[in-house]
Formats: structure tokens, C-alpha cells, sequence
């Protein structure tokens, strides 16, 4: 168990965090298990929030093969079809680094993402004990565009974080990204991708349910989030 932290999403609360390695041969089958149990992955731990006074994050899944799309999400997927998509494993480059630093200057210049150097984001992409694989987006003159860190599950894709140009804004490029996720999970087979957690406080978060049937693991199992239980409707 961590020590209590302030934490990043709710102002005036503190987090703390269940922490286990995933190491040793069985660490995919550990972290396929602890993942249906609402579980995400950094590094090379799997943490689920611990707070005594809170319970305001909830693991979040979609329903691939149930997906509902709409006029909207269309309208991105076309904006966004001239994009070049390539799945490699998890090997950090400089290039992906000077767009992580544009993105978290622009989105995020007060956060501890933003203070990260070239090392840091290495171990952020490369510290991982489980089938981790990394999925980049081109502009059609080879330009990278947008980067996605994902865990393989044997029941879904797990997005880890995702970052792109911040000036390409017209394109709603993490919209995309999640879209694109759904799409490979449909055609591997796989139910679910996972989104990580959303607060309901959070209007950050909101975005997530828009991503219709989404699950979340609340009481030990997973249960239907309608749309309605988002900020805004």
C-alpha cells in the first residue's frame, strides 16, 4: 500500500494505491487476471486505487463487439483515414519522445508528465514485464502524428497512454485512437478495450462515456455505465 498522496484528478482528496509486480513467467496471465479485476499497468506494477474516504474511479471497459457507433465518431474516423497505422512492440524512439514533450507542453505544462526527460519516457515505454506493443500514426509523407501504448490481453486491448500533435486539433485525434482500438480488437476477436479509470468528477473523464455499451467495475463486477452517468449526459 503507498503512502497517501494528494491526488491529481480531485482537488482537497488523497489517493492511495494497491500495488503489485508483474514479474517472473507468469506475469501476462497475473496481469490478464488482475485487469478483469479493474487493475491497469504502469511500468512494471498493476495498482487499483485504495482510498478510504473516496471510491470516485472506476475502471472502465468498452464492448467491442457491441459497439455502437455514431455520426460523430463518422465524422472523425473519415477525418482521420489518411493516416498510416504501424503495431511494433514497445521500443521508445526520439521521435516519439519530441511529440510526447509537444503534446505534454501544450496539455499538460504543470504536470509531472511535463517535467519528464528522454530516460523517463523510456522507462515508461520499455518498463514493461508484459506483451506491451506500441501503435503509430503517420501522416501520409511519414510524419508521426499520434502514439498509443497498449497492454495485449487475452480479452481485450488495454490503452495505457496515448499522446499526438496538439495542433492538429481539428482531427480529434484520442477520439480516433480509442476508434482504432476498437476496430483491431474487432478483428483479433477480442470483447473489450479497456479505457482505464473515469471519475465522475472529473470533466477531464468525461469523454469516455461516449464510447457506448462501456462497462465499469464497481461491487466486484462489471456493470453497464449508461451515457446518462457522465457529466455531460
Amino acid at each position: 500500500m503507498t503512502a497517501p498522496m494528494p491526488c491529481p484528478y480531485l482537488p482537497g482528496r488523497f489517493e492511495r494505491k494497491l500495488v503489485t509486480e508483474l514479474r517472473g513467467p507468469e506475469a501476462n496471465n497475473v496481469h490478464d487476471l488482475l485487469s478483469r479485476a479493474g487493475f491497469p499497468r504502469s511500468h512494471s506494477i498493476a495498482y487499483l486505487p485504495a482510498c478510504s474516504e473516496c471510491d470516485a474511479c472506476v475502471p472502465v471497459r468498452v464492448r467491442s463487439e457491441d459497439f455502437r457507433t455514431t455520426r460523430s465518431f463518422r465524422r472523425i474516423a473519415a477525418k482521420n483515414n489518411d493516416l498510416i497505422r504501424a503495431v511494433s512492440p514497445s521500443v521508445a524512439t526520439q521521435e516519439q519522445f519530441q511529440l510526447f514533450s509537444q503534446y505534454q507542453d501544450a496539455r499538460h505544462g504543470n504536470g509531472d508528465m511535463a517535467r519528464m526527460d528522454a530516460r523517463d519516457y523510456r522507462a515508461m515505454i520499455e518498463d514493461s514485464t508484459v506483451d506491451t506493443s506500441i501503435f503509430e500514426y503517420r501522416r501520409q509523407n511519414g510524419s508521426l502524428i499520434a502514439v498509443a501504448l497498449v497492454d495485449n490481453l487475452s480479452d481485450g486491448l488495454s490503452a495505457v497512454y496515448s499522446f499526438f500533435d496538439p495542433s492538429e486539433q481539428r482531427r480529434g485525434l484520442g477520439t480516433f485512437i480509442i476508434l482504432d482500438l476498437i476496430k483491431e480488437s474487432q478483428t483479433l476477436g477480442l470483447p473489450h478495450v479497456y479505457l482505464g479509470y473515469w471519475i465522475g468528477e472529473c470533466r477531464k473523464m468525461s469523454y469516455k462515456m461516449r464510447f457506448q455499451p462501456l462497462e465499469g467495475f464497481r461491487g466486484g463486477n462489471w456493470v453497464s455505465l449508461p451515457a446518462s452517468d457522465g457529466i455531460d449526459g
